[in-house]
């Protein structure tokens, strides 16, 4: 019987397939070969095959951290004196990722304005504007904040506030547009104008998001520091992002000064004069402080910050033990909270924020600590950072 030319051809790609993984000589992401392992055919774009693109690794996302993913215990260990029981310990396993080391600051968010009035509408702009009016108060002098806080350059690296949960989404969609118009500058394959890299390119980010409330407290406790060696296990939990039971650094030079940005008790925000302690009046420099164990800056204190999930009081036993979120009412219907007759603030469009800030004790400190607010609602007290996925290695 006599094979065609091209089965014939299959059968020896194939053969060299094989012989090329008989030596150990696997394909991986970034070196794919040029044949396909289940059909043989090569990979030619030009005689109409299925071309590969070649891909090196994830691009660098500007101001991202890597965060190793593994097994933790969520949840808070401290006493629950707000009495929600809303956040039970529990075991998950978070997947790698990557973080902001630093909260978003009013640069970033200036920068964000100038390309929205830019290219977009007044009124789109208009609606990016942070409620810079979150800073008054009537029996407090906190005017001056409302005009210079956002726009004065001394305040440029201190974290933008008044921004609510819906605007703090827009910023990562714009975030991640631009990001990905620089990469795709330095593309060298096809594109009609006005678009980008296809995501099978490898040449574009993901897309800048909110962390999860999972991501966001697992990053926070940076338990990588209380490791012994390789093995799994670990010296100790921690009750803030830090090692030990105070909030004061217990070592070295700064042996004594606060680790963190918050209310230390009755009318008492920095100190005194003379010898300032936390230093901080109301927010203070997002690089503030010492960073945790995975490079986090201020994941405790300085302004508390939004996450993706919808807020339920039972989310630690609903949600799934793999990269929990909780995006709505699922399993837990707001239809069962008598909103209309005030007895409960829980429907879809509250968000949790985390973290603690200037103007909290240190009970919210703590990472398994949550609270939560209408997601179009803004504060002088939350700001937020941006999280990204990552692919193809945990490591």
């Amino acid at each position: 019987m006599k094979l065609s030319k091209h089965l014939l051809y299959v059968l020896a790609a194939g053969a060299m397939v094989f012989s090329s993984c008989s030596k150990n000589n696997r394909p991986t992401s970034t070196d794919p070969g040029s044949r396909s392992t289940a059909t043989g055919i090569e990979y030619d774009e030009e005689d109409g095959g299925f071309a590969v693109a070649d891909y090196s690794d994830v691009p660098e996302g500007p101001g991202l951290v890597f965060i190793e993913g593994g097994r933790t215990t969520l949840g808070s260990s401290e006493e629950d004196v707000a009495m929600t029981r809303d956040n039970i310990e529990r075991t998950v396993t978070v997947a790698s990722f990557y973080m902001d080391e630093a909260e978003v600051a009013n640069i970033h968010w200036l920068e964000y304005l100038h390309y929205i009035r830019k290219d977009s509408s007044e009124e789109i702009y208009a609606k990016a504007l942070p409620d810079t009016t979150v800073w008054e108060r009537e029996l407090s002098f906190n005017d001056p904040y409302v005009n210079y806080y956002l726009r004065y350059p001394g305040f440029r690296y201190y974290p933008v506030v008044g921004v609510s949960w819906l605007q703090a989404q827009d910023y990562c969609t714009w975030r991640t547009a631009m990001v990905n118009k620089g990469l795709a500058a330095n593309y060298d394959g096809e594109l009609t104008e006005g678009s980008t890299p296809p995501i099978e390119s490898g040449a574009i980010l993901p897309n800048y998001r909110l962390p999860t409330e999972a991501e966001w407290e697992y990053a926070a406790q940076a338990l990588i520091g209380t490791q012994l060696s390789e093995e799994e296990n670990q010296t100790n939990k921690r009750i803030y992002p830090w090692d030990g039971h105070q909030v004061r650094n217990p070592y070295g030079k700064g042996q004594g000064q606060f680790l963190a940005n918050f209310k230390r008790g009755r009318g008492d925000y920095a100190g005194i004069a003379g010898s300032l302690n936390d230093g901080a009046m109301i927010t203070e420099y997002v690089y503030a402080y010492p960073p945790n164990d995975f490079g986090l800056y201020n994941m405790a204190g300085n302004v508390n910050e939004w996450v993706q999930d919808v807020y339920r009081p039972l989310s630690f036993q609903d949600v799934e033990d793999l990269n929990p979120v909780r995006r709505n009412g699922v399993q837990d219907d707001s239809s069962m909270y008598d909103v209309a007759g005030f007895q409960s603030l829980i429907t879809n469009t509250v968000r949790v924020y985390k973290g603690g800030s200037w103007k909290d004790v240190a009970y919210w400190l703590s990472p398994g600590t949550r609270r939560y607010m209408e997601q179009d609602s803004a504060t002088s007290t939350i700001g937020f950072r941006c999280a990204m996925i990552n692919t193809g290695s945990n490591k």
